[in-house]
C-alpha cells in the first residue's frame, strides 16, 4: 500500500442499504485514502463493474410465421418490435455457460408476463411480473427464446453478420448484471491531515448477484491484471486462449516454480458467478492454482457445492485438463 498508510492507518471498508435486506442495492464507503486515490480506485472499479461482469440475456427469438421484427401478430396489441424490446428488460440468472432455448406458448385473452416463459432448472427469471405483451381473445403466440451468458454488450447487427438465419430475430444483448454505478470522492480527516480522500460508491445490480459480490468480482479481476503486470515473467499471449499449452507449461516446470511465473486469470474459464466467487474467496485466482486442487479440497470451500464441482469438472474436460488426483492415505 501507499507509504502514507503507515501514518493514517489502514482504510476502513463499510456498506449500508436504504432498504433492509436489499443486497442488490448498496452504498460502500472506504476511508481514509491518500490524496487522489478516491478517484483512482473509484474510476477503475466503476469501469470494471460496468464492462466486465458476466451475466445472462435473451439474445434471439424465433416466432411462428414471423420473419422479421417489423411484422405484426394478429390479436397482439404490441408490434413484434415492441415485444423484442420488452425481452431486453427480462432479468435472468443462468448457472451454466452453454446457450439454452426457452419456450413461450400462450393463448389469449391474456396479459403475457415474464413468468409465462417456460424455463429449466438452469435459468431463473428475476422479474416475473414484467409485462411482455397483451393478447386478445383467440390470439396465440408460440416462440423459442435463446438465452446465453456473456460479458458487456453485443449488438443485434453484429450477430446478424455471423448468424443470419431466416426467421431468427436477434436482440441487442446487454449481459452486464450491474445496472448502475455511481461514486463520489469526499474529504476525509485523520488528525491534522485534512487532504485525505473518502470513496463513496453506490452499486445497483439486477439481482443475479449481490452488489457486494459484484464489487468483489471487479476487485479480483483488476487484481489479476495488476498481479500479471507486476510479475517478473509474463504469460505469452497464446496462453490466454490455448489452455493446453498453459497446462503443459505447468506440468513440465519444476515444482519450485512460483505462481507469479505462470498466472492465467481464472475468469477466462467463463464459470458462473457463484462458482467463480467461491473460488476467488478461497484464494484460487488462476487456472494454475485450480489445477492443483483436488475435488475434496474444492468441496471444502465455502459456497462450493456439487453443482459447482460438476461445472469445473466439465469445463476442464472440454479444455483437456483435470483437477489434481486425491492422495491415498
Amino acid at each position: 500500500m501507499h507509504i502514507i498508510q503507515e501514518e493514517i492507518g489502514l482504510p476502513i471498508f463499510s456498506s449500508e442499504s436504504d432498504v433492509k435486506g436489499d443486497d442488490a442495492h448498496r452504498v460502500f464507503t472506504i476511508a481514509p485514502l491518500p490524496p487522489g486515490y478516491g478517484m483512482t480506485l473509484g474510476n477503475a472499479l466503476r469501469r470494471a463493474l460496468l464492462s466486465s461482469l458476466p451475466g445472462a440475456a435473451i439474445t434471439a427469438v424465433r416466432m411462428d410465421g414471423v420473419q422479421h421484427e417489423y411484422m405484426t401478430i394478429k390479436g397482439m396489441k404490441e408490434s413484434v418490435l415492441d415485444l423484442t424490446l420488452n425481452f431486453k428488460q427480462v432479468k435472468l440468472r443462468k448457472h451454466s455457460k452453454d446457450p439454452e432455448t426457452l419456450t413461450l406458448s400462450v393463448k389469449g385473452p391474456k396479459t403475457v408476463t415474464a413468468k409465462d416463459i417456460s424455463v429449466s432448472a438452469d435459468v431463473e427469471i428475476l422479474n416475473p411480473t414484467l409485462t411482455l405483451c397483451t393478447l386478445d381473445k383467440g390470439a396465440e403466440i408460440e416462440m423459442k427464446l435463446t438465452v446465453e451468458k456473456g460479458v458487456g454488450y453485443i449488438a443485434a447487427a453484429e450477430r446478424n453478420k455471423k448468424q443470419n438465419q431466416p426467421g431468427l430475430i436477434h436482440i441487442d444483448a446487454v449481459f452486464s448484471p450491474v445496472e448502475r454505478v455511481r461514486y463520489d470522492v469526499e474529504a476525509s480527516r485523520v488528525g491534522q491531515r485534512t487532504d485525505l480522500d473518502k470513496l463513496v460508491m453506490e452499486i445497483v445490480t439486477n439481482g443475479s448477484l449481490t452488489a457486494e459480490e459484484a464489487l468483489r468480482f471487479a476487485s479480483q479481476l483488476l487484481q489479476s491484471y495488476f498481479q500479471y503486470f507486476g510479475s517478473e515473467k509474463k504469460v505469452e499471449p497464446e496462453f490466454m486462449a490455448d489452455f493446453t499449452r498453459t497446462r503443459e507449461e505447468h506440468v513440465t516446470e519444476p515444482a519450485t516454480t512460483s505462481v507469479k511465473e505462470s498466472y492465467t486469470p481464472i475468469e477466462i474459464l467463463n464459470l458462473s458467478p457463484r462458482t467463480l466467487n467461491a473460488l476467488i474467496n478461497a484464494g484460487v485466482g488462476s487456472i494454475e492454482q485450480l489445477t492443483k486442487c483436488t475435488e475434496a479440497t474444492l468441496t471444502n470451500f465455502r459456497g462450493f457445492g456439487t453443482k459447482a464441482l460438476a461445472e469445473v469438472r466439465d469445463t476442464f474436460a472440454t479444455r483437456g485438463s483435470k483437477l489434481a488426483d486425491e492422495v491415498e492415505g
